[in-house]
């Protein structure tokens, strides 16, 4: 079993949302998967795309991996030159940046 597997998604902050989703939905005519008031999810066939509105973070896109464990993997990234960008438990959410520049939320599997 590997330590670190990642999921489907990717997730964009803005803080033009419905211009950001007005793009996805009618431009490149992605389905939508979910919405809500500042977030929206759209099937591109690979991945499903999440356009964030409730925040400003300016992260690029954001990848996400699963873990058994979510405080013990973010010791051993902090420990290997990770560095935590954000972190709140109630979305979930613990964004780290990798040392080569790759940002990703590590989830519980």
């Amino acid at each position: 079993m590997r330590k670190f597997e990642s999921t489907r998604d990717i997730i964009i902050h803005t803080d033009k949302f419905e211009e950001a989703v007005r793009f996805y939905e009618q431009t490149l005519a992605l389905p939508v998967t979910m919405k809500s008031d500042k977030l929206v999810g759209f099937e591109t066939g690979s991945f499903q795309l999440f356009v964030d509105g409730r925040d400003s973070l300016r992260t690029g896109p954001v990848f996400e991996f699963c873990v058994a464990d979510v405080d013990k993997a973010k010791q051993a990234l902090l420990t290997a030159g990770c560095a935590v960008v954000a972190e709140e438990a109630s979305v979930p959410r613990c964004y780290i940046r990798d040392p080569h520049g790759l940002v990703f939320n590590l989830n519980a599997k």
